[in-house]
C-alpha cells in the first residue's frame, strides 16, 4: 500500500486507512487474523461475522485489542457487523440495523458509525448480506437507504455475496465509487482464499472522497486468518466545511 502520511492533514484532504474484513466468525488462526490486520495499521476496520452470540460484548473488546483498535458499535445488535478504529478516529454517534427476517434463513443487519479524523467527517457503515440470492435485493436495498440518506460522505465495507455483476451489489454501489474499480484493481480478488475466484467484498465511497490505493491482503497469513481476504483502502476525506 502507498504510505499515505496519516498523521496529519494532506493537501488533497484527511488520509484514512480502511479495513474490510469477514473474519470468518474467528474459526481460523486468529494469531494469523490479528498480525494480518496489525501490519496494515489501519485507521478503521470493517469486520463481519464478528461475535454476536453469547458473551459478544468481551468477544468483540478482545477481537479489537488483538488488532490494536477499540469498538465503535456493533456486535448482537447488528448481528455480526462491527466497527472498530484507531484512537485517531471520534466517533460521535452510531446506530444498528437489522433487517427482516425470512424464516429458515439467517438473520442479517448493518452498523453505522458518525466519525471525525482530523478535519474531516464521514460515515463509517458495514454489512454482510444473505448467501441466498432470493434474500440481497431488499437486504442491499434497507443498507443503501441508510447509506443514501447520510448527509456525510459515506465509507462503506461489505460481504455482498455476489460479484459485480449482481443486482445487490448495482444496488448498494449506486451513486457511490468502488474503491477497486477507481484505481483499476478489480482484479484483486477476495473470496475464498483456499481458491481465489470472486471478488465478493467490496469498499464504495461518497464520490467526494478520494481513493488513493487499494489492495488485497493475500498472503500465507492472509490465508491462514480466514476464508476471504482482507480489503484495505487509503482514502483522503474531505475536510469539513
Amino acid at each position: 500500500m502507498t504510505e499515505t502520511g496519516r498523521g496529519a492533514e494532506a493537501p488533497g484532504g484527511v488520509p484514512l486507512r480502511v479495513v474490510s474484513y469477514n473474519v470468518h466468525s474467528q474459526r481460523d488462526d486468529q494469531a494469523a487474523l490479528a498480525a494480518v490486520v496489525r501490519a496494515v495499521a489501519p485507521d478503521v476496520v470493517i469486520v463481519q461475522e464478528a461475535p454476536r452470540r453469547f458473551r459478544w460484548r468481551q468477544k468483540c473488546a478482545s477481537l479489537a485489542e488483538s488488532f490494536g483498535l477499540v469498538v465503535a458499535v456493533g456486535g448482537l445488535p447488528s448481528l455480526g457487523n462491527l466497527l472498530l478504529t484507531s484512537l485517531r478516529v471520534r466517533v460521535a454517534d452510531t446506530r444498528c440495523q437489522r433487517y427482516p427476517l425470512t424464516p429458515g434463513r439467517h438473520m442479517r443487519g448493518a452498523a453505522y458509525a458518525d466519525c471525525r479524523v482530523g478535519g474531516a467527517r464521514f460515515l463509517l457503515a458495514g454489512s454482510h448480506l444473505s448467501t441466498d440470492p432470493a434474500e440481497r435485493p431488499a437486504q442491499a436495498a434497507a443498507f443503501k437507504r441508510e447509506l443514501a440518506a447520510a448527509d456525510l460522505p459515506v465509507v462503506a465495507g461489505a460481504d455482498l455475496n455476489e460479484g459485480p455483476d449482481g443486482p445487490a451489489w448495482a444496488t448498494v454501489g449506486a451513486g457511490l465509487t468502488d474503491a477497486a474499480v477507481a484505481v483499476d484493481r478489480a482484479d484483486r480478488l477476495t473470496y475464498s482464499c483456499a481458491d481465489p475466484r470472486r471478488r465478493i467484498d467490496a469498499v464504495f465511497v461518497d464520490p467526494r472522497i478520494t481513493v488513493v490505493d487499494y489492495d488485497v491482503v493475500d498472503t500465507p497469513q492472509a490465508r491462514l486468518a480466514s476464508d476471504h481476504f482482507p480489503v484495505v483502502v487509503d482514502l483522503l476525506l474531505p475536510a469539513a466545511g
